[in-house]
């Protein structure tokens, strides 16, 4: 079995590992404790091969449960004034935490504010919590938001992201640690094919067919 996770998680896990090795023999139950919490880095950590669908569609940003869609306004930080549809997926500690581009196209800002720490599946965390808004324009030029919110337990956003650069749909772009947030904002042209409370697999579940493919069945392994 290929071992991947995120390269955020191996300064935790190797971490971890050399301490239960260290304290196992001396001190039993902590070196048991220490090699529980390896698998629970590697498990938090995991980074799992995608089929990504390859047809002009969009795609669910993360892992996580459809906590509420409905009508909003664009951030302020992204300076744009219409009104979008608005999906709130919020990720459990189990979920994957890794991040994956949406639709693909080119990034035109990021925006990095500070903020709260409140439990990120209320709608509060949205506009109080510490978050990055990514604002990337496809090709047809609509521009699609999504932001990662840090929630509860979550203490670091990470973005690999730079402005201008160019993104293709599923590849990863980030990691949010240990409980978090991704809101996803599309034209309100787009339309939806998810709904409340439904569970989401970043860079798979398909979340609006804007141009209405009929047959979606191309996918590459990313």
């Amino acid at each position: 079995m290929h071992l991947r996770i995120h390269n955020e998680g191996w300064v935790y896990l190797i971490s971890s590992i050399i301490l239960s090795i260290i304290t196992l023999p001396f001190f039993p139950i902590i070196g048991i404790f220490l090699l529980i919490l390896s698998f629970s880095f590697y498990y938090f950590f995991r980074d799992p091969i995608r089929s990504v669908p390859m047809d002009d569609v969009v795609v669910s940003p993360a892992d996580g449960q459809v906590v509420s869609i409905n009508e909003s306004f664009a951030p302020n930080e992204c300076k744009l004034k219409e009104q979008f549809n608005k999906i709130s997926i919020f990720l459990n500690i189990f979920n994957v935490h890794v991040n994956r581009i949406p639709i693909s196209g080119y990034v035109k800002s990021i925006n990095y504010i500070p903020g709260k720490f409140f439990n990120a599946s209320l709608d509060k965390a949205s506009n109080d919590n510490e978050r990055n808004i990514i604002v990337v324009e496809a090709s047809n030029k609509d521009k699609i938001i999504f932001s990662q919110i840090a929630g509860l337990i979550a203490r670091r956003i990470v973005c690999d992201l730079k402005n201008n650069q160019e993104v293709i749909k599923g590849t990863r772009f980030g990691i949010i640690k240990f409980g978090s947030r991704v809101d996803l904002y599309l034209p309100k042209k787009y339309n939806l094919l998810i709904s409340v409370g439904q569970t989401l697999i970043g860079g798979e579940t398909i979340i609006s067919n804007p141009n209405n493919v009929i047959n979606i069945n191309k996918t590459k392994k990313i």
